[in-house]
């Protein structure tokens, strides 16, 4: 039934004239999907500013196609005999966009910042560390409250992200206005909801592997017209492809085509705490919504299938999904049956907030219509990402269809969320066995010792629902065939690095 009815609905697209002027020679003009938010890593959570922060601020260690971590700002670390400390050396001759010079009181500096900075998104990240000592100009020794499996990958994001001392003191909480970082590109120019310049940095270094001159990040929310945009030749490079484009885009064989699975996950939030809501305060009615959903098909209908289906912080494919948990089938019968244990009143209302994206509204349109067999009654509110984060932020929601892009690190999906007092918390789920087993993943000595972990996790939050993850996205990029050195492989986490690509 539910496909009959999303089949009636009406998903329109809109189209807009292609962006006017001709490149510049070397100019990298690369479509986005939505406006990147704060361009400060202290306070940024928006995955295409991670994007944007690709090009302005190296990290202090990075990742490669295998999810190893690698040198970047700090070429060499050694973890001490009691996992409760990590000493680096940093890199030589390395300097800021200011041209002030990165040495380990500039790591000390931009750690506490994140540590102490009112409004820090990182500072959870980063919980474990207690103190940063400066050992000499080009060595930093970092000391851990107790030892922490997954602290060192949570710096290969922006909790690693260097920013000039100098910029952040003088520019304070306007720091996003003028961002000062090490990386490749230094900041030009921002104009909100338009595009975002980044040039070259003349004293980068490893600026011999940085061919292209100029950066124009160009926010472009509908795919359809991105798609347009690169097309016309008005941009080289694009991310999130739409799925269904991608048959035409192959036939057509003009444009060339990068994929990854994404490191996160596409996930429903259910706001515990919300007055009033009957599935916020029900595990069950949030049980029955679950049943409620076929994972396989939503992804068929909105997708072509080009996701993969998921149920956990972690894809079916990742060496730490808990196996004992696997993807549920739909059981329409199971889900009333619950409906009727739990004595609610039907039709079940459920407001469930999606973003203003083509793919978000048409997520909860399916999601929409296949709960209502089971007794739901589901409202959907389209709201910009900026205004459903900020949402999030004071618990102004019922339920929300949201985007995680995910680290390497399996904490990274996991503590940030759904940790008691965790910096994202939006469910205000607060759970102690499942506080005990985030804990006890950090404080683990082995991979065993964490699998257990995830597993005690997986037995609280697959059964209370806070969140209802439902897929993992393939991250589809396309690009023209001037671009030259794009392998996706190199971006298992969805970022591009820059350094290798030409424009012929």
């Amino acid at each position: 039934m539910w496909k009959h009815t999303f089949a009636a609905l009406v998903l329109g697209c809109a189209f807009a004239t292609p962006l006017a002027g001709a490149a510049q020679a070397q100019t990298l003009r690369f479509g986005l999907l939505d406006d990147p938010d704060a361009l400060d890593p202290a306070l940024s959570r928006g995955y295409t500013t991670r994007m944007v922060f690709a090009a302005l601020c190296d990290k202090l260690v990075d990742v490669d196609a295998k999810l190893n971590i690698i040198p970047q700002l700090a070429t060499e670390w050694t973890l001490a005999e009691d996992r409760k400390s990590i000493t680096m050396k940093l890199r030589p001759g390395v300097t800021f966009h200011d041209g002030e010079k990165f040495d380990a009181a500039a790591v000390k500096y931009n750690l506490e910042r994140y540590q102490k900075m009112p409004g820090s998104q990182r500072r959870s990240e980063i919980a474990a560390l207690d103190t940063v000592e400066v050992v000499d100009p080009l060595t930093v020794k970092l000391n851990l409250k107790a030892p922490s499996a997954p602290f060192l990958a949570q710096l290969t994001d922006r909790a690693g992200m260097m920013v000039s001392p100098k910029a952040a003191e003088a520019l304070g909480d306007k720091f996003a206005t003028g961002p000062v970082c090490a990386g490749p590109f230094k900041f030009v120019e921002r104009i909100a909801q338009d595009r975002i310049t980044v040039e070259k940095y003349e004293q980068y270094w490893n600026k011999d592997q940085i061919f292209i001159k100029r950066i124009d990040f160009r926010t472009i929310p509908d795919s359809t017209v991105r798609l347009t945009n690169l097309r016309s030749g008005q941009l080289e490079l694009m991310e999130r492809l739409a799925a269904t484009d991608l048959p035409d885009v192959k036939a057509q064989g003009k444009l060339k085509i990068g994929s990854t699975t994404e490191l996160g996950y596409q996930a429903i939030l259910f706001n515990t705490a919300k007055e009033g809501s009957v599935i916020g305060k029900d595990a069950r009615v949030r049980q029955a919504f679950d049943l409620a959903i076929d994972r396989e098909a939503l992804n068929q209908v909105v997708f072509n299938g080009e996701n993969l289906p998921g149920n956990q912080w972690v894809s079916p494919l990742n060496p730490n999904y808990v196996k004992e948990f696997p993807l549920p089938k739909r059981d329409i019968a199971k889900a009333k049956a619950l409906l009727k244990e739990a004595g609610v009143t039907l039709p079940v209302p459920v407001t469930l907030m999606v973003y203003t994206t083509n793919e978000g509204q048409q997520v909860g349109q399916v999601v929409q219509a296949m709960t209502k067999e089971a007794g739901f009654e589901v409202k959907l509110q389209a709201t910009d990402i900026g205004t459903a984060l900020s949402y999030g932020d004071q618990g102004n929601f019922e339920a929300f269809l949201w985007a995680w892009s995910g680290r390497p690190d399996p904490d990274g999906n996991t503590y940030n969320f759904l940790g008691c007092k965790a910096a994202i918390n939006y469910t205000r789920f607060c759970d102690v066995k499942a506080q005990a087993a985030l804990d006890g993943q950090r404080l683990a000595t082995s991979a065993r010792g964490r699998a257990t972990s995830w597993q005690h996790l997986a037995e609280v939050v697959l059964t209370e629902n806070p969140m209802l993850y439902l897929y993992h996205r393939k991250l589809l990029w396309a690009y023209t065939p001037k671009l030259s050195g794009f392998v996706e492989a190199n971006y298992p986490d969805g970022l591009v690095r820059f350094t290798g690509l030409k424009l012929d």
